[in-house]
């Protein structure tokens, strides 16, 4: 899995459109990852044809703003990145040591 989709995921347990996905990102990473809305669109696009997350309604205020949240799926496959990137700074840890 990639950074980008692995934040847009994680940023995605709460319903959120895609502006404030874009926003939660960059304070989630302290503004090291920042999306552009092409990079964003294309990997919802991804997300959304793999059943990791779905469309939920769009935003009142906003009605072309569509809000997302991930899926069951999605969140069984976060999970398991999460484990995935424990052991390898585990590893890498270890390693260093060495």
């Amino acid at each position: 899995m990639t950074e980008v989709t692995f934040y847009i995921l994680i940023s995605l347990v709460e319903p959120l459109h895609g502006y404030g996905i874009i926003l939660k990102v960059e304070a989630m990473t302290g503004g090291r990852v920042k999306l552009a809305a092409g990079t964003l669109y294309g990997a919802l696009n991804n997300l959304l044809n793999n059943g990791l997350i779905e469309r939920i309604g769009v935003d009142p205020e906003n009605q072309r703003r569509i809000i997302y949240q991930v899926t069951e799926l999605g969140e069984y496959l976060i999970d398991h990145e999460i484990e995935r990137l424990k052991s390898m700074v585990e590893d890498g840890v270890r390693e260093r040591r060495n």
